[in-house]
């Protein structure tokens, strides 16, 4: 969450675009991306070539000799007139050049520096030098609040997944570098970027592990070599419909070692999907993690019928689960967040969709989250359905969490409480005979007690609520009290008359 100075300085590189001439706030949420972009590829150059030196590795690097003046080191420090043609006229152009004008560079293609004022561009390349975007989450943090700043932003029902729980459903999941990972709604591929870290920490030796100047520990993924071309070129594959969303996905995964992500742009929901996409529309993934949008309804004729066949419904959250499902390879498995509605919704569509997971595949968990974790941005309640492409339900693990480590109202402040790490630890050691009290925060269900309830996957329809007898005093205790009190009451106005 951003606040304080950091909120201050982006509320004030906001107004010298606007003074600047530069008034759509999607173009200036563009520039401003292109601009952390290329301060973040230099950040990223700097530490492989320390990574290379250390490990006496090569690497490929972005910045050839002849290129070392598109380095942001070495531009930020020019003057205005030459600044400004150095990042218009190359450094742009070597952004769409990057990868052999691969993926990145398909969303580069039209990319151009709006700023034409040399004295705007040194601004805004002096504050966003100023601004701590290489420490943990802030890039994300600071591009969600400039999301915010659009008047149409969640509309769609976009908002960034906070990185925590991006974490915890990567860990639910626990994705292998051999598998191919998708997203059908990526926006800036949040879950992907979350994937990537995950396998970076999960196959870094002690050598490969070292503490960068900042603290941070970083993982060279060093155990990983023997999957580096799969991971840089077919691991990764991200859909969304939002051009300015797939830049920031693209630029965000090469800045994670990813050099040539399969991102693109596609409504995945649509009938064009499986004509363009086919190999990833049907049966390619291991691992699918998404918290696609569930706003509003779509016309049923976009929609490609091998969803509506199976759920008959205009409505995205109750399709993105149809779809994911068909995305899935046999045995794939996915993590998705959905609204509360669709574990309980009572129309025909909302009870067919459960009734497939639960039937015709294998529905393994439902994480209930407290309804403030997309706040400030969105309050609904929302839950996590993990879930297997085939296979058999047997048992459902639930799991009702109450706290994720932040407080539930706007401000988002971190707090001690956090269930996220008790219910990974319950899910990996799920048990249905030790799990099996209902009045738990955590416990497993039977798979017949949910055909009994019509496939309700509320936690509430299944949690059993402990009543505490209470005890009162019998009426003439009560009174007899009261009595005394009322006498005390008297003694004391008497002595305070006494006083006047």
């Amino acid at each position: 969450m951003i606040t304080g100075k950091l909120k201050n300085d982006i509320d004030k590189l906001w107004e010298e675009f606007w003074t600047g001439g530069i008034t759509n706030p999607l173009t200036v949420i563009e520039q401003i991306s292109f601009l952390m972009f290329a301060r973040l590829l230099d950040v990223a150059e700097t530490r492989n070539e320390a990574r290379a030196a250390r490990t006496k590795k090569p690497f490929k690097p972005v910045f050839g000799p002849k290129e070392q003046d598109l380095r942001w080191s070495h531009f930020r420090h020019l003057k205005a007139e030459k600044m400004l043609g150095i990042v218009r006229d190359k450094v742009f152009p070597h952004f769409r050049s990057l990868n052999g004008g691969t993926t990145f560079g398909e969303y580069m293609a039209d990319a151009q520096l709006m700023i034409q004022r040399p004295s705007l561009l040194v601004s805004a390349v002096n504050r966003i030098d100023a601004l701590p975007i290489t420490e943990g989450d802030t890039k994300g943090d600071l591009y969600e609040y400039l999301l915010s700043k659009l008047t149409t932003a969640g509309i769609n029902g976009q908002f960034r997944t906070p990185r925590h729980i991006i974490r915890f459903m990567v860990e639910m999941l626990e994705p292998k570098p051999t598998e191919t990972v998708g997203d059908p709604a990526c926006g800036t591929a949040g879950f992907l970027v979350g994937t990537m870290l995950y396998l970076l920490e999960k196959h870094s030796s002690a050598k490969g592990t070292y503490k960068a100047e900042s603290g941070e520990r970083v993982y060279t993924g060093d155990k990983l070599e023997q999957h580096r071309s799969h991971i840089q070129n077919d691991m990764f594959h991200g859909f969304d419909f939002d051009s300015t969303m797939l830049r920031i996905a693209s630029m965000n995964l090469m800045l994670h070692g990813v050099d040539n992500p399969d991102i693109h742009y596609q409504d995945t929901l649509s009938n064009s999907f499986p004509e363009r996409f086919p190999k990833q529309a049907s049966g390619c993934f291991d691992v699918v993690l998404a918290n696609p949008p569930f706003k509003g309804s779509l016309d049923a004729e976009d929609v490609h019928p091998s969803l509506t066949q199976k759920v008959k419904t205009k409505k995205t959250e109750l399709l993105f689960v149809a779809l994911i499902l068909r995305m899935l390879k046999k045995g794939g498995r996915s993590a998705t967040i959905v609204p509360d509605g669709v574990l309980f919704g009572s129309s025909k569509a909302h009870v067919a969709l459960r009734k497939m997971l639960v039937d015709d595949n294998q529905l393994e968990a439902v994480i209930s989250l407290p309804s403030g974790v997309f706040r400030p941005y969105a309050g609904v309640s929302t839950a996590i359905l993990v879930f297997t492409k085939n296979g058999e339900t047997d048992h459902v693990f639930f799991h009702d969490v109450g706290a994720d480590g932040f407080s539930l109202d706007d401000k988002r402040d971190p707090v001690k409480e956090n269930d996220l790490p008790d219910a990974l630890e319950r899910w990996r050691k799920r048990n249905p005979k030790q799990d099996a009290d209902r009045t738990a925060k955590h416990f497993m269900v039977p798979v017949a007690d949910i055909r009994e309830k019509n496939f309700d996957l509320s936690i509430n329809r299944y949690k059993e609520t402990v009543h505490e007898e209470v005890k009162y005093e019998s009426p003439k205790v009560i009174i007899g009290k009261l009595r005394a009190l009322e006498a005390e009451i008297a003694k004391d106005l008497k002595a305070l008359e006494g006083m006047l």
